[in-house]
C-alpha cells in the first residue's frame, strides 16, 4: 500500500509497507512540473462562521487530493484517496471540522469546507491532487486565509438583543398563561401583601386575647 504524503517542498515521498514482513521501501520523485503555477487567492472571514475554500482540477485523472497548511506540515488538513478520508496524519485541530464539497471528487471538484472558524485557522492553505498518469502531485490552488474576531460593538449589540429577546419570551409566556387561566390572573391581584398578612395575624391574636380576658 502506498501512502501519498509530502516530505519536502521539492519531492514527494511514497512509503510502501508490506503488512506481513513490515518492510518499508521509499521512492522519491519530483513534485510538480516547473511550468505549472497554481491559482492564488486571499480570503478574510469572521470567526465562528463556516467557509468553503475553492479548488477545482481541470484534469480529472487524479486519485487523491490533499489540503495542507504550510505552517503545519508534514501534517495535513485533509487527505482523500479514492473517495475515502485518511486521518492518519491529519492535524488534530481539523478533526471533525473539515469536509470536501464533493467527496467523490466528481468533475475535478475538491473544494474544502471548514467549519466553526477561529483565529487559529489563519494561514496559507494549499490544494493539490495526485495525478494517476504521471504519479506526481499537482498543486491546484493556494489560499491565504485570515480569520478575525468580530468587533466588540457587534458582540455587545448581539448580547443586548439576546437579553431583549429572552425577556420578551418570558413576558409572552406569562401573558399566555394568564389568558388560558383567568382564575390565576385574578388571584395575582388578590394575593395579600406581606404587611397585610402580618396585620391580619396580629389582629386575630389580639381578639383572642381580649375574648379570653372577658371570660
Amino acid at each position: 500500500m502506498c501512502e501519498l504524503s509530502l516530505v519536502t517542498r521539492n519531492c514527494v515521498s511514497c512509503h510502501i509497507t508490506e503488512r506481513e514482513t513490515h518492510t518499508i521501501f521509499q521512492n522519491k520523485s519530483p513534485l510538480v512540473s516547473p511550468y505549472f503555477f497554481p491559482h492564488h487567492k486571499n480570503i478574510t472571514i469572521k470567526s465562528g462562521q463556516n467557509i468553503t475554500l475553492p479548488c477545482r482540477a481541470s484534469n480529472t485523472s487524479f486519485i487523491a487530493v490533499e489540503w495542507s497548511r504550510f505552517d503545519l506540515k508534514p501534517e495535513y488538513v485533509l487527505l482523500n484517496r479514492d473517495g475515502h478520508f485518511d486521518p492518519h496524519s491529519q492535524h488534530l485541530s481539523f478533526m471533525n471540522r473539515v469536509d470536501l464539497q464533493e467527496r467523490k471528487m466528481k468533475d475535478g471538484e475538491v473544494s474544502l469546507i471548514l467549519k466553526d472558524m477561529t483565529t487559529d485557522d489563519t494561514g496559507t492553505y494549499e490544494c493539490r491532487v495526485f495525478m494517476e498518469e504521471t504519479r506526481l502531485w499537482k498543486s491546484i490552488s493556494i489560499i491565504t486565509l485570515r480569520v478575525v474576531d468580530p468587533p466588540v460593538e457587534n458582540r455587545l449589540v448581539g448580547l443586548i438583543i439576546g437579553v431583549i429577546v429572552g425577556l420578551s419570551a418570558v413576558v409572552i409566556f406569562v401573558a399566555f398563561v394568564m389568558h388560558k387561566n383567568p382564575e390565576k390572573r385574578q388571584n395575582i391581584f388578590l394575593v395579600p401583601s406581606c404587611h397585610e398578612r402580618i396585620r391580619h395575624c396580629f389582629c386575630r391574636r389580639a381578639e383572642a386575647h381580649v375574648t379570653s380576658a372577658v371570660i
